[in-house]
């Protein structure tokens, strides 16, 4: 059974910004924790997409 997460970290999911742009089929997608608090904006992060074959910008998505 899982720990139930105490304070202000919560999950999120990360999107690549270039793959909807450029048309090519299938969608990168990370999940990670932040922390609301000391982030109340929305993350980006460098991250690989198996895709594109390339490093790209992943932003949080609601």
């Amino acid at each position: 059974m899982a720990k139930k997460a105490k304070g202000n970290r919560v999950q999120v999911i990360l999107e690549c910004t270039e793959q909807r742009e450029s048309g090519v089929p299938g969608i990168s997608r990370y999940i990670t924790t932040k922390n609301k608090k000391n982030t109340p904006e929305r993350m980006e992060c460098k991250k690989y997409n198996p895709y594109l074959k390339k490093v790209t910008v992943h932003r949080e998505i609601k």
